[in-house]
């Protein structure tokens, strides 16, 4: 079977794909090979301002012939390097040759033995992956967020005036407004955004055991250390050191708690909003043509909302995998992290179908202030903190015991059963007209 939306494995690059194709030019193979090149040629125009070798590479011209590499790097490109890999059975060293194959066409050959000098693998995939890790964040995962972010807010302004009953422990409680029990979520979510973007994005460049032995055995003159630091702060990210052989990803595991965290945030949320649609606080615009059940044709199921828990749940289960393992290696490195650093993309991947279900979900929401207010009404019992309070304020012995006996009974409590109570109460007239005025539409707070 050849590989297609309907013949792939994963729904990632199936089912999804039309979700998820943004993605792919940062964490598919394709792309890991991109990046690959990218530092390979970068890290050779640096070093071309360091060694005297390669002082005749330093004009402007050889910076945009060689940038010229990466920048219109092709699938053609990538299926040589990977015909190349078939041979080397090592994916860097393959890209460490077709770059050397690329030298020579630009009648360059005479340098090509500065491409890789002095590093390991990990120097190019420490380097590699964090990169496209910070441009994909910065492109598509942070503003797909923020559009999230920024829907909720929109919505908690429009609804800010909708008074609601709460529910704790699932049962009826001091009434709320609906707007601020969505701003809740954008005030959480605002604030594990500012501590995801406050994480590094941690590089590794320091030769085959962290040293740069290498480098320094050739030319000890040069400060090397300063040179790595620079090199990667030119790609916009923050080299590690002492290192052992690869990145120690303390600092990818944050990232990853934090999208986590953001995740879980976001799951709460969608279950809120499906408890709401199963209590007809909501309804649902209906597409034509859709169908929400194969059995009941009434139904208008909440999907997006259901379609986004699954999905965060799924990535929340690989952050939660490779922020536990990836700090972990034997010695200076062992080989399980480069395998599961491939996977990165999935992780965001679901997250980001779920930030576009979560989307889709809020569009299609419509406010049933009639089933709201209705259950307001059929809850007088939830003024009782409102008046116990007062009556607190105004010295009344034991009034907590008092609205206790009154709303702990078989008898449903209604708007007249509580102002039959106030009417009974020993408290100035002022106070009882205070105690009048209380419903569960204004007992709201601020």
């Amino acid at each position: 079977m050849q590989l297609n939306e309907l013949t792939a494995i994963s729904p990632i690059d199936g089912r999804y794909r039309k979700a998820t194709s943004d993605l792919a030019p940062y964490f598919s193979e394709w792309g890991l090979m991109k990046y690959r090149v990218k530092v390979e040629i970068d890290y050779f125009l640096a070093l071309s301002k360091a060694v005297p070798q390669l002082s005749e590479l330093r004009s402007g011209t050889n910076d945009e012939k060689l940038r010229s590499i990466y920048l219109d790097f092709s699938e053609s490109d990538a299926l040589e390097i990977k015909a190349t890999e078939k041979i080397t059975n090592h994916d860097v060293k393959a890209v460490e040759y077709f770059i050397k194959k690329k030298l020579d066409y630009l009648g360059l050959n005479a340098y090509a033995e500065f491409v890789h000098f002095g590093l390991t693998s990990q120097d190019i995939n420490n380097t590699s992956i964090p990169l496209s890790i910070k441009e994909a964040n910065a492109a598509i995962m942070v503003p797909m967020l923020e559009s999230v972010i920024n829907a909720l807010m929109e919505v908690s302004k429009q609804w800010a005036d909708i008074p609601m009953l709460a529910r704790t422990h699932g049962q009826p409680a001091s009434p709320t407004r609906l707007g601020k029990e969505i701003r809740v979520f954008t005030a959480r979510l605002n604030t594990q955004m500012e501590q995801l973007n406050s994480i590094p994005n941690s590089a590794k460049f320091g030769g085959a055991t962290g040293n740069l032995n290498a480098h320094f055995v050739a030319y000890p003159d040069v400060d090397w250390h300063n040179f790595a630091d620079s090199f990667v702060n030119s790609l916009g990210l923050l080299r590690s050191f002492p290192t052992t052989q690869i990145e120690h990803y303390d600092n990818l595991a944050s990232q990853c708690d934090a999208w986590k965290r953001l995740n879980t945030i976001l799951i709460d949320f969608c279950r809120d909003i499906w408890s709401y649609v199963s209590l007809d606080y909501f309804k649902q615009k209906i597409k034509e043509g859709e169908i929400g059940s194969s059995a009941m044709p009434h139904k208008v199921n909440p999907i997006d909302f259901e379609n986004a828990e699954g999905n965060l749940m799924m990535a929340n289960s690989f952050f939660e995998f490779l922020s536990s393992k990836l700090p972990i290696s034997r010695l200076q490195r062992d080989l399980t992290d480069s395998t599961v650093l491939r996977n990165i993309g999935v992780p965001l991947s679901h997250s980001l179908i779920a930030y576009k279900s979560i989307l889709k979900g809020m569009d299609k929401l419509i406010v049933n202030e009639a089933k709201i207010h209705a259950d307001l009404d059929e809850n007088w019992a939830v003024v009782a903190e409102a008046i116990q309070t007062i009556l607190r304020r105004e010295n009344i012995e034991k009034p907590y015991e008092l609205l206790k006996d009154l709303t702990r009974t078989k008898e449903r409590i209604t708007k007249d059963s509580i102002q039959s109570f106030i009417n009974t109460l020993t408290v100035t007239d002022s106070v009882k007209a205070e105690l009048m005025n209380i419903t569960p539409f204004n007992f709201v707070g601020k």
